[in-house]
This record gives structure tokens, sequence and C-alpha cells, in this order.
């Protein structure tokens, strides 16, 4: 209990500081890359449900849907899932595989193992037998 605990911990802090290299990802990389489009900021995406929609922050009327900023969040989550899974939970899935095949293949040649000496355990009670058999009257 105590390792899941440890590796659990260990998840939490690395999990917290790749967020801001995500973060940066998404606002060095794919922001200007969507801004080439439109405008380099996500946040500025929105439309207008109830209107007149005028200003921007506090000041901003009508009803808006920040859609911009969903997206920018929703891209953040997509890197992060994506990077998580490739740089670590496949490569620990195929060394968690390769672990399970080496225990499985030391299982198989231990049963070898422990058929053969039954097999020459059931070899010595066949000759026991057999010379028991042989010789009736020399008890």
């Amino acid at each position: 209990m105590r390792g899941n605990v440890v590796d659990l911990a260990v998840a939490v802090v690395i999990g917290a500081a790749f967020t801001n290299i995500v973060n940066s990802v998404v606002k060095g990389i794919i922001n200007p890359v969507i801004g080439a489009i439109g405008t380099k900021n996500l946040d500025s995406y929105n439309s207008c449900i109830k209107g007149p929609c005028t200003g921007t922050g506090d000041s901003a009327t009508g009803v808006r849907i920040l859609w911009g900023s969903v997206l920018g969040a929703t891209l953040t989550f997509v890197i992060t899932a994506a990077v998580v899974y490739f740089l670590m939970v496949l490569p620990m899935a195929k060394y968690l595989a390769r672990v399970e095949a080496r225990r499985k293949a030391r299982e198989g040649t231990q049963e070898v193992i422990e058929v053969t000496e039954l097999e020459v355990l059931k070899e010595i009670r066949d000759a026991l037998v057999a010379q028991r058999n042989a010789s009736p009257g020399e008890r």
C-alpha cells in the first residue's frame, strides 16, 4: 500500500510540473498556428447569443459563449493526455508485459523440472515394486 501512495504522490508532482510545459506549448506554438488563420489569442474567439455584444472583459455587454477558451483548454487536455499516454502509459504497459512473459517462462521451466523429478520418483517407485515382486521369499 505504501508503494502505491508514493507512486501517486510522485505522479501528482510530475503532473503539476508538466502542466506548465503543456500550457507553454499551447500558448507558444498552437495559438500562433491558429493565429495565422485568425487571432493569436484563443480566448478572443467568442459568439454572441444575446446582443448587442460590445466591449471586452468586465465591461462586456450581451451574452457571449467563449468557445475559444474551451478550445484552448481542450487542446491543453489533448496534448497532456497524448504525452502521458505515449511517454508513460504505453512504455509501462510494454514493460509489464515483458516482466509477465519472463515470469511465465520461469514458471514453465520450474514445471518442467518438477515433472522431471516426479518422473524420476515414479521410476524409483516402480523399480522398488518390481524388485519386491521379483523376490517374494526374501522378506
